[in-house]
């Protein structure tokens, strides 16, 4: 398993190895799902600041977006390419909500599991959205439905991102293994209905286009953004 390939697929994709860097300030994530919940809301202030959005579940909804997204990645990247990724234990991935990838995850681990659906599954929905979800849920306003669909398109954003690489490098069978993996997941009733046809597209919104600068995503439900008055596809939560 070279996570240094497997980083070579996008930003969301690297995985630092060993212990963490920086002044201390990376944390279990095993810490935050048991309630210490105070890195979190940092994160979500941060994002709010960025975005310039007054409202707390947009700034979450996009926060929790893109933690999915690099759970997902560092441990379905490994998986298309090598048939095994990393045991990604909430003890052993510390996380710096302050900081960007790869400098945000470090793995203290060295155990790799075989790729498989049951597998990614239990390591990264039972072993870390479903507390995270519990988590964002603790810290304001936000439907479960939408933090379920965030991890939906987070999954195929990974699928789409391997897909390229894939393509690019002349490794068809990348893209073969991330898209049986990733139709195993999404068969599953966890994700079942959150992503819609051969797209991908999700079915629920992250509320991006709330922002001030925002607009709709690629996935995005919507086809224009709500209160526009074009919409053409049932409003999401």
């Amino acid at each position: 398993m070279d996570l240094d390939e497997s980083a070579s697929v996008g930003g969301f994709f690297a995985l630092r190895a060993g212990p963490p860097g920086g002044d201390g300030s990376h944390r279990p994530l095993a810490r935050l799902y048991a309630g210490e919940t105070g890195p979190l809301t940092a994160r979500v202030d941060t994002v709010a600041a960025r975005l310039r959005t007054p409202e707390r579940r947009v700034a979450a909804s996009i926060a929790h977006l893109g933690l999915a997204a690099r759970l997902w990645s560092t441990a379905l990247g490994p998986a298309a390419l090598y048939g095994r990724f990393p045991r990604l234990d909430p003890e052993e991935l510390y996380w710096d909500g302050a900081l960007t990838s790869p400098d945000d995850l470090w793995w203290t681990g060295s155990t790799s599991l075989p790729a498989t659906v049951d597998q990614l599954r239990a390591t990264v929905v039972d072993g870390h959205l479903v507390p995270l979800s519990r988590a964002f849920r603790q810290d304001g306003r936000i439907s479960p439905r939408l933090l379920r669909g965030n991890a939906g398109s987070a999954l195929a954003g990974a699928l789409r991102e391997l897909t390229r690489w894939s393509h690019a490098r002349d490794r068809p069978e990348v893209a073969v293994r991330a898209a049986g993996l990733v139709s195993g997941l999404l068969a599953h009733p966890d994700l079942a209905g959150t992503v819609r046809g051969p797209a991908l597209r999700r079915a629920t919104c992250c509320l991006y286009y709330r922002c001030p600068a925002g607009g709709l995503c690629g996935d995005c439900v919507f086809e224009h953004a709500p209160g526009s008055g074009l919409e053409t596809r049932p409003p999401a939560p």
